[in-house]
């Protein structure tokens, strides 16, 4: 619990100490920020903040901030709005697998807002996703997009398929898609939700799908055994399901309804099989990362390895480690174990992020 009501400052640097039970492996820490890292060397100076059980902030690894409808352009007055719902929440981590536009430079490097990984705009074939979002490409020049966009941010994602009786992106072009990003060192995130746009992905060896829905089981312990991660967005699905089933019957209907009543089963059979799962919301308001997460356990998945996906295994898959001397200084404290009540991960005692109290 909070033990006073404010900081000292010492030199105008505001110095935080935590300390508790540290997730996953529930050991005790006392943990001071040196700057933006944390170190088990007492600072001078420093204050007790916090203390109860700590992660190292959650992650939300699919969210699309910056624009409030599909297809609108980016405006950085919401841009900084949907990014301060996240650290209310406490995110102290974004991947956005998508962009509106090129991101402002201070885009996840600003105190105070989460860090952040992404892929810039979309990119699709022609004739697919969303109007006034994204680029479209030929088959040829997909590889060359994509490797493009991840050598400038690591990250590129393509939509391997779109609307019921579209074409996906074929086998080949997606193997050259990832070949080309791989060879300037960058990732690449595709957006599928039927089984072709999945088969496809999977063969050309990802680095993570995004939905998944229609995924052939069959698949995923080459997914586990290849590195690629599944990032369900289980909640949205969820949430939209009632809505859908309520439509007159059409393809579409039978689609979406047959794909999102199957999709728990088959986020715990990815799980089970050794695949990184990876929170993630895709969706307005902001800060709902806790919600996904408590769909992932109520889909089946151990409170602990839900909280994972959401948290340190996130950061890990992300290139960051967690509770650890060096690490960067970002931690979420609660009052009680979170994994006994996943309800607390809406009511964070302290958010500290780059080694500042920011909740």
């Amino acid at each position: 619990m909070p033990l006073d009501g404010a900081t000292r400052v010492r030199g105008g640097i505001v110095i935080v100490r935590i300390r508790g039970r540290a997730l996953p492996d529930g050991e005790y820490v006392d943990l001071y920020a040196d700057g933006d890292r944390w170190t088990t060397d007492p600072v001078p100076g420093a204050d007790l903040v916090a203390e109860g059980w700590l992660l190292p902030g959650l992650v939300d690894a699919h969210t699309h901030p910056g624009a409030e409808e599909p297809g609108d352009p980016m405006d950085e007055e919401i841009l900084r709005a949907d990014l301060h719902r996240h650290v209310d929440a406490g995110v102290t981590m974004i991947r956005s697998p998508g962009l509106p536009g090129e991101p402002p430079e201070w885009f996840g490097a600003e105190p105070g807002l989460p860090r952040a990984v992404h892929a810039g705009p979309w990119i699709a074939q022609h004739g697919q996703f969303f109007d006034g979002w994204g680029r479209r490409a030929t088959h040829a020049e997909l590889p060359v997009f994509a490797a493009a966009q991840a050598k400038r941010t690591g990250w590129a994602k393509i939509i391997a398929d779109w609307r019921v009786g579209d074409e996906p992106v074929p086998s080949d072009v997606m193997a050259a898609v990832v070949e080309a990003v791989h060879a300037v060192g960058g990732r690449v995130a595709v957006h599928s939700q039927h089984a072709a746009g999945g088969e496809a992905a999977v063969a050309a060896g990802v680095d993570s799908i995004e939905h998944g829905m229609w995924l052939d089981t069959g698949f995923l312990p080459e997914m586990a055994a290849g590195g690629t991660a599944l990032t369900p967005t289980l909640s949205v699905f969820r949430s939209s399901l009632v809505a859908a089933r309520e439509r007159e019957d059409n393809p579409w209907k039978r689609w979406y309804v047959g794909g999102a009543e199957a999709h728990p089963a088959l986020v715990v059979a990815a799980a089970e099989a050794g695949v990184t799962i990876l929170a993630g919301t895709d969706s307005r308001p902001h800060g709902r990362v806790g919600v996904e997460i408590r769909a992932l356990a109520e889909a089946g998945l151990r409170p602990h390895d839900a909280l994972a996906a959401g948290s340190w295994a996130a950061r890990e898959y992300l290139g960051l480690p967690g509770l650890v001397p060096g690490a960067p200084a970002d931690a979420v404290v609660y009052a009680e174990d979170p994994r006994a009540d996943l309800e607390q991960l809406e009511h964070p005692v302290a958010v500290v992020l780059r080694g500042v109290r920011v909740r």
